[in-house]
């Protein structure tokens, strides 16, 4: 029973979760620190790449289309302000 209580509540995360890592991939984009070692900076933006496609899989069904569409698309910052309500 514990078990599928952690499911949901994980289900019920993943849009906030999402939002973090949407925000953390703008975050890595922008750090210029970063972008000095190219392998690295590559390396960051792949495991945060991976990290919201996980997020994205873990979305309660159905997914707003909306949301599905930029998420499939890859277009993270409107994704982000679609989760902010900002995309209205």
């Amino acid at each position: 029973m514990e078990r599928v209580g952690v499911k949901l509540q994980t289900m019920q995360n993943a849009p906030v979760d999402l939002a973090n890592a949407l925000r953390q991939r703008l975050a890595i984009i922008g750090d210029e620190n970063s972008r000095r070692d190219p392998e690295k900076h590559i390396a960051r933006l792949q495991a945060i790449s991976e990290k919201i496609d996980n997020l994205a899989a873990a979305l309660p069904k159905p997914i707003d289309p909306q949301l599905a569409h930029f998420l499939q698309r890859k277009s993270y910052d409107k994704a982000l302000e679609h989760l902010e309500g900002r995309g209205d």
